[in-house]
């Protein structure tokens, strides 16, 4: 039977509870935990598979491309789901639309242990208010970054070491004596369905009435171009370019002067006589 090792799960629970415990600086905290795509690669690097990895991934990605969280807890945590979801898929050699649907439950379950860490919190925030009174500065810095941060390391390297540790291993060999079953074909159409939902989300999210002719655009040059193998990184380019000249244009249209008619205005205070 295929497994991690020790130091492997235990680098990917680490990871995992770095991005939930908020501990990166500035933006990085809530990009990482809103995507799953520097778990997959951390999981990939780990595990040794770095391109599949980032395959299984980006199909993951999509159905959260929609998902963020304005404060407090989401429905789902991506970082957590693609931890396990591309552990188990490596290990089961499953499909990314397998992948998918494996990870869709356990995103689902780590939002519950987000909440129990806000719970935890609750705990400390007794001793920040007893901080804040006493104006104890350091007392304060204590409880509002070292010990929030340490609460989760505890709360998320266990509980993710034991789920890829033992758990994985198990789900991806259920899943591999399922191969070829209609269980695996109704997993597969499910995943790839989210997918679908995920990026309908972002569209809806995003897709402003003035700019939904850049989606309709991108897709039918997808299509035109697809037998020329261009790449994503040409995309991005043409992409670029053609931001950038929609931008010059609106600019442009803004700061142009409006036209006159041909009619003079008057201010009623030049009629006057002094």
């Amino acid at each position: 039977m295929a497994t991690l090792t020790v130091l492997q799960s235990l680098i990917i629970a680490l990871w995992v509870a770095a991005v939930m415990s908020r501990s990166f600086l500035g933006g990085a905290t809530l990009t990482l935990r809103f995507s799953p795509l520097m778990t997959g690669l951390v999981v990939g690097v780990v595990m040794g598979d770095i391109a599949q990895a980032m395959v299984i991934t980006a199909s993951i990605q999509l159905i959260y491309m929609g998902v963020f969280s304005p404060g407090g807890t989401m429905p789902s945590e991506p970082s957590i789901a693609a931890a396990i979801a591309v552990s188990v898929a490596l290990l089961g050699n499953l499909s990314p639309e397998a992948a998918i649907a494996v990870a869709v439950p356990v995103g689902l379950l780590g939002s519950y242990l987000y909440q129990f860490r806000f719970f935890l919190n609750t705990f400390i925030g007794k001793r920040t208010d007893t901080a804040v009174e006493n104006l104890d500065h350091a007392g304060i810095t204590r409880t509002v970054i070292w010990y929030p941060t340490l609460a989760s390391f505890l709360l998320f390297v266990p509980l993710v070491f034991v789920a890829l540790y033992w758990g994985a291993p198990v789900i991806a060999d259920v899943i591999a004596a399922l191969e070829g079953t209609v269980v695996i074909h109704i997993l597969e159409v499910v995943g790839g369905g989210l997918a679908a939902i995920g990026i309908a989300t972002t569209i809806y999210v995003i897709g402003r009435k003035e700019y939904l002719i850049f989606f309709l655009l991108a897709y039918f040059l997808s299509v035109i171009f697809a037998s020329l193998g261009v790449t994503m990184v040409t995309y991005a380019i043409l992409g670029t370019l053609i931001a950038a000249m929609f931008v010059l244009a609106t600019s442009n249209s803004n700061n142009a002067s409006p036209a006159t008619t041909g009619s003079v205005d008057f201010d009623d205070d030049d009629d006057d006589d002094f």
